[in-house]
């Protein structure tokens, strides 16, 4: 069952996502600290699960930015939380508050998932949540955190990393990358799409995807791979290979390798596996079609194929995540 902070209704709660708490002092990036607020502020207006209950948590007013913040309650409400987001650290070179780094250790020896945004990280480092285990931040400050923290494995290359109960995330848009990773993790890929759709933005790039690619998924009509994405989308019900990608694009299969790298930071297999695993998600979600048929549905041949990727990617059999998001 969610915790709740004292004196918080929560009727609003999220199926498992509960109570949110945003961790905030003097320092921290607005960017990110908007984006937490965004997601989990409210839901979007074609979405009628609970949503999550979000409180600000600080010390008095806190200086954000050029803005001046008033939070909703102390930082000492941390461990009542279900879900505590640490946004970005403005300023990697000076040690975060010694009492924000109690609240949030607090708040994860009580059971809270802890997530941070950016160089929230080092907050999270500083607290010893990221201690013998795989984390990142923004690619411009990984190596002063491993530096600072050899005893964490610092990934500078993905985009966030979900370690379970800690999470972190790479800076800027890779923060947003993982608010919508926790709300398909609550409340299934159906809804993280709708959110996704309210902020007009991709619904879902993979945490292990690179943090900088040359190029963003193409949205010129002159890139060379402008029309071959959505001709893979109109036919994930065919066992496609690189060849044919390749043939339809009218390049080589090592020409559009390199292509694909370019704009996706990831193989053209790859990012065809990741088309079809969301294909299964949502007709997991959305429909009554048996396993074998959602296999034949995402081409992936037989339901056997279907769990052993399923499986390998989402954490679960296809069975399990249907009877927990599925939407009626």
């Amino acid at each position: 069952m969610p915790r709740t902070l004292p004196d918080m209704d929560t009727g609003g709660a999220g199926r498992t996502g509960g109570t949110v708490a945003l961790a905030v002092t003097d320092g921290m990036l607005h960017f990110e600290l908007s984006i937490a607020q965004e997601v989990f502020g409210s839901a979007p207006a074609d979405v009628t699960v609970p949503w999550y209950d979000l409180s600000v948590c600080g010390t008095d007013a806190v200086r954000v930015g050029r803005f001046r913040l008033e939070p909703d309650r102390g930082l000492d409400r941390l461990p009542y939380a279900d879900l505590v987001i640490v946004p970005g650290w403005a300023d990697v070179d000076v040690a975060p508050p010694a009492d924000l780094v109690d609240a949030v250790r607090a708040a994860h020896e009580a059971g809270a998932r802890v997530a941070s945004l950016c160089t929230g990280a080092f907050v999270l480092a500083a607290a010893g949540l990221l201690d013998g285990r795989r984390a990142t931040t923004h690619w411009a400050h990984t190596d002063v955190l491993a530096a600072r923290h050899p005893e964490v494995e610092v990934d500078p290359d993905v985009l966030y990393v979900d370690a379970g109960t800690v999470l972190t995330s790479a800076g800027k848009a890779a923060a947003l990358d993982l608010c919508l990773h926790l709300v398909r993790l609550d409340h299934g890929s159906s809804v993280a799409n709708s959110v996704a759709r309210r902020l007009v933005v991709p619904p879902h790039r993979a945490g292990g995807q690179a943090q900088f690619v040359a190029a963003p998924v193409p949205d010129r009509d002159d890139h060379p791979l402008a029309a071959l994405f959505p001709w893979i989308v109109a036919r994930l019900d065919r066992p496609l290979t690189v060849e044919d990608l390749a043939r339809q694009a009218r390049m080589s299969s090592r020409h559009l390798g390199r292509h694909f790298r370019a704009a996706t930071g990831t193989s053209p297999l790859q990012w065809l596996l990741t088309q079809r695993i969301r294909r299964a998600q949502e007709l997991l979600e959305t429909t009554d079609h048996s396993v074998e048929a959602v296999a034949a549905a995402t081409g992936m041949g037989t339901a056997a194929t279907l769990r052993r990727h399923f499986n390998r990617t989402i954490g679960v059999p296809p069975d399990t995540y249907r009877r927990t998001f599925r939407t009626g």
